[in-house]
């Protein structure tokens, strides 16, 4: 809705005929915004940034776990024998209760470490680390085709202000050529039907100046959207090119090898396929036993000036012999994801071809096609020149 607003305002201003924009965006300061104030960029950052945040969240078992505890109980000292625990001799008697309470105080501080579990823990935290650098990698590539984007939008701005000035020397030629033709007419020389004919001609010429000025409009609300700018578009586009493309004219072989290396979408793949593989390993370390260690020191007592402390450590090994065929159903799905993303990539690896050939091909039409313009815009300047 705001882009089609933005439309209307600059069509409508250049029907009154709005003075020129006093303000020049460069192709540098389109990029620059763009990296500012995208949208779709901002995303793309902030979901590296939550992976790279969850990858830390699943190292956190791997490093020592420091638990400090305090408490505070008023009791009733009730003796209660459980049944097995103690033998009855020693409990005859002491069924008496009382409601005398006492203070009971106790702390603790606990140490736990993760010693090594086959790898079910340290992969599980290598996978998440390679699924944020693949998003990483992702990052790069909506940047990447952020910029494609906003250099496109750009030149399209560009051409269509270069078509406003042709169709304003369009219109300043009619003019002219119906200047003579009622010259013409007033003289008898002419027809009056010629007359009518150049009339049309130059309304015909306005009504493609403005056109013209309305797809210029359009453009820059366009180039707007890509930068991420809400602003209005008080300013016109600078005359840019880039420069050419290095080995673009080379052979398509070292063209493909050169993409295959830089496109961060396949290096992402790369990380996902290297994720996907610390999955299916974490999963595999299920089947063995898991041991850690831990360690404890408390202070209790019913004077808050006389506790006692006690300390103790342990080590802990837990296997799960069987858990109905959990651990084998979880490496299955992890192969299968793993057999998903070198599917992906492969046809990606397909992708990035065609498009390298089209690119490639689509360049060497439009050199031809320059030359070709070139001649025509010669030999149109000619014809002018002799008219």
């Amino acid at each position: 809705m705001g882009v089609q607003l933005l439309v209307m305002v600059a069509a409508y201003s250049a029907l009154v005929g709005a003075p020129v924009p006093e303000r020049v965006l460069t192709l540098s300061q389109a990029l620059e915004t763009a990296q500012q104030h995208q949208p779709q960029l901002w995303q793309a950052r902030a979901n590296a940034e939550a992976a790279s945040a969850r990858a830390d969240e699943l190292r956190a078992p791997i490093l020592p776990q420091l638990t400090l505890t305090a408490g505070y109980q008023r009791t009733t000292a009730n003796f209660v024998a459980r049944p097995g625990s103690v033998p009855s001799a020693f409990t005859m008697g002491q069924s008496s209760t009382s409601l005398d309470s006492f203070n009971f105080w106790s702390s603790g501080l606990t140490l736990n470490q993760y010693i090594w579990d086959f790898g079910v823990t340290t992969d599980r935290w290598r996978s998440s680390r390679a699924a944020a650098e693949s998003l990483n990698q992702t990052s790069r590539a909506v940047e990447q085709q952020i910029i494609a984007g906003v250099r496109t939008a750009y030149f399209n701005a560009r051409a269509q202000l270069s078509l406003i000035q042709v169709a304003r020397e369009n219109l300043a030629n009619l003019e002219l050529h119906l200047k003579q033709i009622e010259g013409f007419a007033a003289a008898g020389t002419r027809p009056k039907i010629d007359l009518a004919q150049a009339r049309a001609d130059r309304a015909q010429g306005q009504v493609q100046l403005i056109s013209a000025q309305n797809a210029y409009a359009v453009a820059k609300a366009q180039l707007n959207q890509a930068i991420g700018e809400t602003g209005t578009t008080d300013y016109d586009v600078q005359d840019e090119a880039l420069p050419p493309i290095p080995g673009e004219d080379g052979d398509l072989a070292a063209l493909l090898a050169d993409a295959l290396h830089a496109r961060p979408e396949l290096a992402a793949l790369e990380r996902q396929i290297r994720a996907q593989e610390l999955l299916v390993s974490s999963a595999k370390g299920a089947y063995g036993p898991a041991l850690g260690a831990a360690m404890s020191v408390t202070d209790s007592g019913v004077e808050l000036t006389n506790l006692t402390w006690n300390w103790n450590a342990s080590l802990n090994l837990s296997w799960g012999l069987f858990q109905g065929l959990l651990t084998r159903s979880q490496v299955r799905e992890a192969k299968a994801n793993l057999s998903v993303v070198q599917a992906q990539r492969a046809g990606i690896v397909n992708q990035v071809r065609v498009e390298v050939e089209q690119a490639q091909l689509q360049v060497r039409a439009v050199k031809a096609t320059i030359a070709a313009v070139g001649e025509a815009l010669f030999n149109s300047r000619e014809r002018l020149r002799l008219a």
